[in-house]
């Protein structure tokens, strides 16, 4: 059977129809309200401006000046994908920022600012009671409370005079007379982003590098990237820490080993020492049974002295082996901490990390009550240091303090 010309034509017209309509489908503009956050690649950049490709044969702009560094320079190139606000259709082009800058231009979206959340650009410019007066866009002014300013309070407030930060209002009033600026929840937003970025890239078990930040009695937070975390005094070093400020200060680069990772709980620990060589590796080449070392009494128990041979190296001096002869009550009637005493290898537990020593040049004595004392202080518990978020309060606490 022939089909109609008129038919064929009619089809043709409908196919060409559909597939112009399905094309037009990708490249209508869509539509942006004030304030809506976009991320998009740089297509060009000009002296004043940035483009940036919004899908299909969109694109939109914004102030070059906005993504200068503080020394003048363009850290962004063409290909680079940025973070931005939409702000308004002007001239039916698509302007878009990534703050609100000063001058007059500036001042007519600060209402838009406060409504969708865009930053503004503003500079402290005088301490006052309670916070800061801070000049934004078209010569407005608004202010800063101190606890709004930067994450944790600063040291010296008046560092922050004459310095320019990104801010958020979080209230508006009387036509720009009353406005209230939040330097921390720009900076809250920029941390989280960060964070959500370094849950793709920190995994348990890896090596890292960080930076001391704070020291308290039971361990030390470090910051490692955009991310801080705590190192429990137990994962400084092999060896016992009885003062953490004597190991480690603050600022001080550790290497590290990411112990564990709870995003959830925000409760993220490292360890310092899982990071050096763990000294029971090697155990019965450098201490082989019957071998003899010197060795300093660290701790002094009713059952008997720990003598540290090497930094994370203990052994057990039990009660037992401390006299020939004579009964003792405590192993301090014959040895003080500090004391360096000569000692030799009676047995080695690699599994449980123990050593049982006797005093060099004297007989065993009773190995039993030995390894009964010594097991019976292992089992002891430790006492708890509280839960992570105990220690986070005492953090901060200690922090306001200062």
């Amino acid at each position: 059977m022939v089909e109609d010309d008129d038919d064929r034509i009619d089809e043709a017209g409908e196919e060409e129809s559909f597939a112009e309509l399905f094309q037009e489908s990708f490249t209508r503009p869509v539509q942006y309200s004030p304030g809506q956050k976009i991320k998009a690649r740089i297509v060009q950049i000009t002296a004043e401006w940035v483009f940036i490709d919004l899908g299909g044969k969109s694109e939109g702009y914004l102030d070059r000046k906005e993504l200068l560094d503080e020394e003048g320079n363009l850290p962004v190139r063409v290909g680079d994908e940025i973070q931005a606000f939409f702000l308004s259709l002007q001239n039916n082009e698509l302007r878009f920022t990534t703050r609100i800058a000063g001058g007059e231009a500036g001042r007519q979206f600060l209402e838009e600012a406060w409504r969708n959340g865009i930053p503004v650009e503003g500079l402290v410019e005088k301490e006052i009671k309670g916070g800061f007066e801070v000049k934004i866009a078209g010569g407005l002014r608004g202010f800063c409370p101190y606890s709004l300013m930067g994450l944790q309070r600063a040291g010296n407030a008046s560092d922050s005079v004459g310095q320019h930060f990104s801010f958020r209002i979080t209230q508006y009033g009387e036509k720009g007379k009353n406005i209230i600026l939040s330097n921390r929840a720009v900076l809250e937003e920029e941390r989280e982003q960060q964070r959500e970025a370094m849950k793709g890239t920190l995994q348990e078990g890896m090596r890292v590098t960080g930076t001391i930040s704070s020291i308290l009695n039971f361990g030390a937070f470090v910051k490692v990237g955009s991310v801080e975390g705590l190192i429990p005094i137990s994962e400084i070093s092999w060896d016992r820490v009885e003062d953490i400020n004597e190991r480690l200060e603050v600022g001080r680069e550790v290497e590290l080993v990411v112990m564990k990772l709870d995003w959830e709980k925000n409760r993220l620990s490292f360890s310092m020492k899982r990071a050096m060589p763990d000294p029971w590796n090697n155990i019965e080449k450098d201490f082989p049974q019957g071998s003899g070392h010197t060795g300093t009494v660290v701790r002094l128990m009713n059952f008997g002295a720990f003598v540290m041979l090497a930094p994370g190296v203990d052994g057990l001096l039990h009660i037992s082996r401390l006299s020939s002869g004579k009964r003792i009550n405590h192993p301090r009637e014959v040895l003080s901490e500090g004391q360096v005493v000569e000692v030799k290898i009676d047995s080695i537990d690699r599994d449980n990390k123990r050593l049982s020593l006797s005093l060099a040049g004297s007989e065993a004595g009773d190995q039993e009550s030995s390894e009964d004392d010594y097991t019976q202080y292992l089992k002891e518990k430790p006492k708890s240091m509280g839960t992570l978020a105990d220690l986070l309060k005492a953090k901060i606490g200690d922090g306001k303090k200062k």
